[in-house]
């Protein structure tokens, strides 16, 4: 009973790719801080930082402590960011088939986080350096965490009108 893994697929349900993005993003989020305080010591401004330095310039970079005005920058756009990957990963998922049972959805999520700190760490720090500095198996990690959460959200969350939505709703 395995499915084909053609491009036709079944249509893609938007609103669960907004909300796995977006969950995911939180996840990933919340992994940075008690990352960035237990771990790295860096505090948990830099991240935000870094981020609201693509919208605001690089002077954010050398702010010290909160500021508000950063951190709602860094929200909304780590927050667009999550949902645009949450919405690709639904496309590809949906219109191949990959989120026809959990693993290969996760398999999915995982390899859309690999090329995600591909992107983000390589092709983007070509345009923002800062990124660069934190390359590395943590922010590797932090990505696969991203896309393996988007892709088990998507999937938990989709509605497919086939069996596995059935078995979802079972109680």
């Amino acid at each position: 009973m395995t499915q084909p893994h053609t491009l036709e697929g079944r249509a893609v349900d938007w609103p669960a790719a907004v909300v796995s993005g977006f969950g995911a993003g939180a996840i990933l989020m919340v992994l940075d801080l008690f990352w960035s305080i237990a771990v790295t010591g860096s505090g948990p401004w830099a991240a935000p930082r870094m981020i609201a330095a693509i919208v605001m310039g690089p002077e954010v970079l050398q702010s010290p402590g909160f500021r508000l005005d950063v951190i709602t920058v860094a929200l909304i756009a780590h927050y667009a960011f999550g949902i645009v990957g949450g919405l690709v990963l639904a496309a590809i998922s949906a219109r191949l088939r990959l989120d026809a049972n959990l693993g290969l959805a996760v398999l999915t999520g995982a390899a859309l986080g690999l090329v995600l700190y591909f992107v983000n760490f390589y092709a983007v720090a070509s345009v923002f350096p800062w990124f660069a500095e934190v390359r590395g198996w943590s922010t590797l990690l932090i990505n696969l965490i991203f896309g393996i959460s988007a892709a088990a959200l998507y999937w938990r969350l989709a509605r497919r009108g086939d069996a596995h939505q059935s078995l979802r709703e079972a109680p």
